[in-house]
């Protein structure tokens, strides 16, 4: 029960670094289309990256298995999810991928998740792209504490617990003492980020039938509740306070360039149009180790559905 899943904050990255270009223009005081050549404009070093696609961007989410982004070299990922959201369309694509996926890491066969403990962003990035067969620049690496940030920003996320919840363990970093009953309920920072940590209970006797995969769906479908209910009217006033907390939990590649020229057509998300997969396989010991063995036909056609625009 020490993972962390931390799907919550991609809700919050689409929402106010993709989608409300009047709140970026004015905390940082200029307009969405405008990226200067000025030597000190942040993030200008990278801001001459153009998109492989006009009005979409493409990036890899990483929550990591630390307290914080800023002390998460060494760690595993705990959520990996290929994202892409395409501004003129409104649709978003997102592929999860389980982290115990088995896959070339350095050369050797590993756990997926393994990369971002002996390369950090760059190796996972590298990693990804070669099982993938894509060409992914960015990447977007956050620390479970956003979790709690945004839902609390918002004033909380109505979903459908799929069944009572109940874990404790007091030796977790932090402690763990979930206890979500079954049912429609808006849950607060701390519940939300408990619904994303569970399991199972200390039973062992209620868990997702499926798995990792199972716990993967019920992510995504958090994630989607979440966008949806950060797009209310409501909320738009609360953005300023999200953009203070994906700077102080998020660690990223994405020019500030890109997210302003991003945001400047991003009104026509929609998130109607969100698909949500997840790379097919199965898990599978080998030894005393549990994998996940992955579909190299299915993958290659569903990566092909979802991405072709960026096959290596």
């Amino acid at each position: 029960m020490k993972k962390k899943f931390i799907v919550a904050f991609l809700a919050s990255l689409v929402c106010f670094t993709l989608l409300y270009s009047t709140v970026l223009s004015s905390v940082f005081n200029r307009p969405a289309s405008a990226v200067t050549d000025d030597p000190n404009d942040l993030n200008n070093e990278t801001s001459d990256i153009n998109p492989k696609v006009k009005d979409e961007i493409l990036f890899l989410l990483l929550g990591v298995d630390a307290q914080s982004v800023k002390k998460s070299k060494g760690t595993r990922t705990d959520t990996m999810m290929l994202t892409k959201v395409n501004f003129e369309t409104g649709e978003i694509n997102i592929l999860s991928i389980p982290r115990d996926t088995r896959v070339y890491v350095n050369g050797k066969q590993d756990k997926i998740n393994a990369a971002h403990a002996y390369g950090g962003a760059d190796l996972t990035l590298e990693t990804v792209n070669d099982f993938l067969g894509l060409d992914i620049d960015y990447y977007v690496k956050i620390d479970y504490n956003i979790v709690q940030e945004v839902v609390e920003k918002i004033g909380g996320v109505t979903i459908d617990v799929p069944f009572d919840m109940k874990y404790k363990d007091p030796t977790a970093k932090p402690p763990l003492d979930i206890n979500i009953k079954k049912g429609v309920q808006t849950l607060d920072g701390k519940n939300a980020h408990d619904f994303l940590r569970w399991r199972h209970n200390n039973s062992y006797t209620v868990g997702y039938k499926d798995g990792d995969v199972g716990r993967i769906k019920a992510q995504q479908y958090f994630m989607k509740e979440l966008v949806k209910q950060t797009l209310k009217p409501k909320n738009l006033l609360k953005l300023p306070g999200l953009i203070e907390a994906y700077f102080t939990n998020v660690e990223t590649n994405i020019p500030l360039g890109t997210m302003l020229k991003a945001a400047a057509s991003a009104n026509k998300i929609d998130t109607e149009k969100m698909v949500t997969e997840t790379v097919p396989g199965e898990g599978k010991y080998i030894g005393d180790i549990s994998y996940y063995i992955y579909d190299r036909e299915k993958i290659d056609i569903l990566v092909n559905e979802m991405f072709e625009n960026y096959l290596n």
